[in-house]
């Protein structure tokens, strides 16, 4: 199974334990059905969202070892082993989060025999634009024999690493934004909490006036958090390489 498919199973079953917890502990607290009904939206509206952003963080995670791959790659090509083999040593002494990837490229070149077909299931697997450049270099130097590809692979090195301080040194700066956003965001929510304890807040808010205004709460917490989160997005690099590589065009 694809690894971000076993992924998302496990975070839908995480966010609906974790809503189930919530509800039956502030029930507790407040005796109301409509506040734990809110919270327990509340907080798997934020889980939703915070688990959304894990694709982010893969990718990101995909990009910061590109460079330690393509040293990787460079040091085979120079020691005389073939691109099957450069490529099938990562999955054992490449970067941890590119390993599963390459044991499945190492899987189908050894079912196969086919590098096109290999590189391009690693390439839709991976779903990353640095990588879709590295491993066409790849399909281009097996396609062309050339004879450039370890000056590429130095030049695309660069290019990553620099793209890759710069993207870091934001983010620090934003961080301070987004932390101070999300506690902005929780803090109704926490003083409606402990508000719940007393009766007659509980009584307040089972009505339906009560509810409709838990449900704008809900509804303007969602949209101010995506938008904040939207504000902060990095812009990414399309995938120019996403679809059949080069070695099936020529």
């Amino acid at each position: 199974m694809n690894p971000l498919k076993q992924v998302s199973y496990k975070n839908a079953l995480v966010i609906t334990s974790a809503a189930a917890l919530t509800f039956l502990i502030v029930f507790t607290i407040s005796h109301s059905l409509y506040i734990a009904a809110a919270f327990s939206c509340f907080l798997a509206i934020f889980m939703t969202i915070a688990r959304a952003k894990a694709v982010s963080r893969r990718a990101m995670a995909i990009q910061g070892a590109a460079p330690e791959m393509i040293d990787h790659l460079r040091a085979g090509v120079q020691s005389g082993l073939s691109l099957n083999e450069c490529l099938i040593g990562l999955s054992d002494r490449g970067p941890e989060i590119l390993r599963p990837y390459f044991l499945r490229f190492r899987d189908e070149i050894y079912l196969s025999g086919d590098f096109e077909k290999a590189i391009a299931l690693a390439k839709r697997e991976l779903a990353h634009p640095t990588t879709d450049q590295i491993l066409e270099s790849l399909a281009m130097a097996k396609v062309l024999g050339s004879a450039e590809l370890l000056n590429i692979l130095r030049l695309l090195g660069n290019f990553i690493r620099e793209d890759l301080t710069l993207r870091r040194e934001i983010a620090v700066k934003h961080n301070w934004i987004k932390n101070s956003a999300h506690l902005s965001a929780a803090a109704p929510w926490l003083l409606l909490l402990l508000l719940s304890t007393q009766p007659s807040t509980s009584r307040a808010f089972s009505t339906q006036s009560g509810a409709l205004i838990l449900l704008a709460g809900l509804a303007m917490t969602a949209a101010a958090y995506l938008w904040m989160n939207q504000l902060s997005k990095l812009p990414e690099a399309s995938r120019v390489f996403s679809g059949s590589h080069l070695g099936r065009r020529l």
